[in-house]
């Protein structure tokens, strides 16, 4: 368990309701005109350099992401894919390439990309001031790894991208306000369960064989100072390309990586389920149809490597680096739940 010495108190204020934050987005052409949005965008162009340098020097090839496709990620937590006549065929907007990247990694060993996603998220989430309908991912895919692997890369990353951002955007961050703190790796663990755990005796009604609820994850993350992880969900909670360990049936090979001060999830990934039964098995289970899937399937039939990847969103981590209260102030252009403004 984590000693409760690390706790920290945090209360996430209310900035605008949503006809205060539809007025607001309206206005984008003049607030994307002051300091501290300028400050905003020059920090998320070196994040982006960032991100690019620490992954081109670990030997990764950038590959482009795709936008539509008959199928996409099923796993988004409830919210609505986008769907569209392509010359007779139902296509979707990507809401995670997931699947694209598994067919990637039989040509590249390490393979990541800058992938444009679009999600229907239930207008609820506007409230949690970290969810947008169309946000950037950076997605990656390393063959042959374990899902620890990925998360020593993972914190790596994450602690290279900050340590550039205050070293080369020091004044932007001093305009923001924003005093980051520098995070070393290793970064604490704790599984599923022990999550659970926490929250439960802080008061918090969450099940074992779920995801964390959005209020609880933020509570969670504002219990710490530092980044941390959560791995080993249950089977469950996720979706039907997640590896289950094949010595601990009902565990995923998975994780999440929280920002701490109440900034919620970082990253998400895991070691990805390769053999065809396997995924039948688990489409099956999770009510997902198959027939769908074919080229997916296909792939699957003719063979593909074992791998382990993550995504981590671009807004977030500006979020987070900047300590901007709301994600809407962490992309020029922002789509959020429930509104159609921009």
């Amino acid at each position: 368990m984590v000693p409760q010495e690390i706790l920290v108190s945090f209360v996430r204020p209310v900035v605008m309701d949503r006809v205060e934050i539809e007025s607001f987005l309206r206005k984008r052409f003049r607030d994307i005109k002051k300091p501290k949005m300028r400050s905003v965008l020059r920090i998320q162009d070196e994040v982006l350099s960032g991100l690019r340098d620490f992954l081109r020097g670990e030997g990764f090839v950038e590959i482009l992401a795709p936008i539509i496709g008959p199928v996409t990620d099923p796993g988004i937590r409830g919210a609505r894919q986008v769907s569209f006549d392509y010359y007779g065929h139902r296509f979707k907007i990507m809401s995670s390439m997931i699947l694209y990247k598994q067919m990637v990694i039989s040509s590249l060993d390490k393979t990541f990309a800058l992938s444009p996603n679009v999600r229907l998220e239930p207008e609820a989430t506007l409230a949690t001031g970290r969810h947008l309908s169309e946000f950037r991912q950076l997605d990656l895919e390393v063959a042959e790894v374990s899902y620890f692997d990925v998360m020593e890369l993972g914190e790596r990353m994450v602690h290279y991208v900050c340590d550039r951002v205050k070293r080369q955007r020091a004044e932007d961050l001093k305009r923001l306000g924003r005093e980051l703190r520098s995070h070393s790796p290793p970064f604490r663990r704790m599984s599923h369960a022990e999550a659970v755990d926490l929250l439960r005796s802080e008061g918090f009604e969450v099940r074992r064989e779920e995801e964390i609820p959005w209020d609880a994850e933020e509570a969670l993350s504002a219990m710490f100072d530092e980044p941390f992880w959560i791995y080993d969900y249950p089977l469950t909670a996720r979706g039907f390309y997640d590896l289950e360990d094949p010595e601990r049936p009902g565990i995923l090979r998975d994780f999440d990586l929280m920002y701490p001060e109440g900034f919620g999830e970082a990253v998400s990934g895991g070691e990805r389920e390769y053999q065809l039964e396997g995924v039948l098995a688990r489409m099956r289970a999770t009510g997902q149809d198959p027939s769908q899937y074919g080229w997916y399937l296909d792939m699957l039939r003719e063979g593909i490597r074992r791998s382990a990847g993550f995504g981590i969103g671009i807004e977030r981590l500006t979020r987070y680096i900047c300590g901007v209260e709301n994600i809407w102030d962490a992309v020029p252009f922002p789509k959020v739940p429930g509104i159609a403004s921009l």
